[in-house]
């Protein structure tokens, strides 16, 4: 840590934590992304990939009401703001 704060790599007030519940949150949150993308059972190429899971990802968002001006039972913003992002309409 020190030598990535001398590399100005990382901010200066950066703080360590090593907490297993803070991992573990993080772990429990990529659950469900696993349970999607296991029965796909690997994909043939990288940007295919990276687009899939993009959109697995801002799905989970806009579940969980993370995404700012997008209510979690709102349909309309929540198709609004898919085609915004991706540049298709859902």
């Amino acid at each position: 840590m020190e030598v990535l704060k001398g590399d100005e790599t990382i901010a200066q007030d950066t703080e360590l934590r090593q907490s297993k519940y803070l991992n573990n949150v993080i772990e429990q949150d990529h659950r469900n992304i696993k349970r999607i993308v296991k029965p796909m059972m690997g994909f043939k190429a990288f940007n295919s990939t990276r687009r899939t899971l993009s959109g697995i990802e801002a799905m989970n968002m806009i579940k969980k009401g993370q995404v700012k001006g997008v209510k979690p039972g709102d349909i309309a913003s929540q198709a609004k703001f898919i085609e915004a992002i991706f540049g298709i309409a859902a």
